[in-house]
């Protein structure tokens, strides 16, 4: 449990790494942040297949971290969830998750006497990662952006509309059919291997100890980022410019994604012109979610050449 920069809030932090290993080097280290709706620890570091994404960097020689933000998984939960949702205003916004997401890299940079580590966001994670690294490029060596949000076209899927409480709650139903929005019929079958989606449910509504027990179990999950996409992304008003990114950046996105589509990954690199290099991937046969899907390994390699390559000039 890592102090957030407001007192009173405490954030999880996980790290794996190789044993045996006492150093590592900027390039070397990497810490992930989630995206609007559930937990960093059950999509980065859920064993599925007996591997997580996090064991798979790690193994690689990585000391790899993840964090939750205030309001999710088990990070505090701000006094606002104790209360009935519609009770006060959207919580945790994403202004609030780039300061958490501060606290954690300083806390990871003194842990380890480093400079620079490497940044990974999913989603909404994407805004906080791109946001913090545009104020704090001095702290970053690579910048990989899986999901990337921007300037929105039509409705979020997390949004349905009318007046929006502290928080929402999700059921795992719910979670199953955005999951699968867009997938053809006769794909949604094979896309998530057998008892993964099952594995994935279970290990997040754990998470909240309040929704989780309620008589059909539920995961509150802050509504700050659906807030800030009807304020900002939903208007043509983005948070923060990418010009001002100015380390190497990788983006990832998969053909199905109905939550941030294509477009959106296009219209970021674009704007990416400031970087040393970038470079995107789009991925054929998956989700917003391909992470946990059959074709994860894809992403998974992807990824790690990015932060794997030294690249030199001229090459």
């Amino acid at each position: 449990m890592v102090p957030a920069v407001d007192p009173g809030i405490e954030l999880y932090v996980r790290n794996k790494r190789p044993a045996g290993v006492k150093k590592f080097g900027p390039e070397k280290i990497l810490l992930y942040v989630h995206g609007s709706t559930y937990p960093s620890e059950t999509a980065f570091d859920l064993p599925l297949g007996g591997m997580s994404w996090m064991d798979y960097i790690a193994r690689r020689g990585y000391d790899v971290y993840l964090v939750d933000l205030r309001g999710y998984g088990r990070s505090t939960r701000p006094p606002e969830m104790s209360q009935a949702a519609d009770q006060n205003a959207p919580i945790v916004r994403t202004e609030t998750a780039v300061k958490d997401v501060g606290a954690a890299v300083n806390f990871i940079l003194k842990r380890t006497g480093s400079p620079k580590l490497n940044l990974l966001g999913w989603s909404w994670g994407t805004s906080t990662m791109g946001w913090y690294t545009a104020q704090n490029n001095d702290k970053v060596h690579k910048l990989v952006l899986y999901a990337p949000q921007w300037l929105r076209k039509e409705a979020s899927l997390t949004d349905n509309g009318g007046w929006l409480g502290a928080y929402r709650s999700v059921s795992m139903d719910s979670a199953r059919d955005r999951w699968l929005k867009g997938v053809p019929e006769d794909k949604k079958a094979t896309l998530i291997p057998a008892g993964w989606f099952e594995q994935w449910a279970a290990a997040t509504l754990a998470t909240d100890p309040v929704g989780s027990k309620l008589p059909k179990p539920m995961l509150r999950a802050p509504n700050g980022t659906v807030q800030d996409t009807r304020d900002f992304w939903s208007v043509n008003k983005p948070l923060y410019d990418p010009a001002d990114i100015r380390v190497p950046t990788f983006l990832a996105h998969a053909e199905w994604d109905a939550d941030l589509p294509s477009y959106m990954l296009h219209a970021y690199f674009a704007k990416l012109t400031n970087v040393p290099y970038k470079r995107y991937v789009e991925i054929g046969e998956g989700t917003h979610t391909i992470i946990m899907e059959k074709n994860r390994m894809q992403l998974f390699q992807a990824v790690q050449q990015f932060l794997d390559e030294k690249v030199e000039a001229g090459m």
